[in-house]
C-alpha cells in the first residue's frame, strides 16, 4: 500500500473510531433511535470510503504490478482475488 493511503486510511479509521465511541455514548444515553441510526449510517458511509481508497491502491500498486510483470499465473491470481472481494462487496 502506498504511505499515502496509509495516512489516509488511518487518519480515517480514527475518525471512524470515534464515530463509533459516540455512538456508544448515545446509546447509553438512551438517545433517539433515529438518531443513533443516522451515526450508524454515517460510520458505514466512512468505512466505505476506507475500502474504496484500499481497493483502488491494490488496483492501482498490486493488479498493476501483476499485469506489468507479465506472468499469467499471478495475473490470474491477482484478478481472481480481486473479483471475490467485489463478489462479497455486493452482498
Amino acid at each position: 500500500m502506498k504511505p499515502k493511503t496509509q495516512t489516509s486510511c488511518r487518519s480515517r479509521l480514527r475518525r471512524i473510531e470515534g464515530q463509533v465511541r459516540g455512538i456508544e455514548r448515545m446509546i447509553d444515553e438512551e438517545r433517539y433511535c433515529i438518531d443513533i441510526l443516522t451515526q450508524l449510517q454515517a460510520v458505514r458511509a466512512a468505512l466505505k470510503k476506507v475500502e474504496d481508497e484500499v481497493l483502488k491502491d491494490h488496483v492501482a500498486h498490486c493488479v498493476q504490478d501483476a499485469i506489468r510483470g507479465g506472468k499469467a499465473d499471478e495475473q490470474v491470481e491477482k484478478i481472481e482475488e480481486l473479483l471475490r472481494v467485489l463478489e462479497k462487496r455486493t452482498t
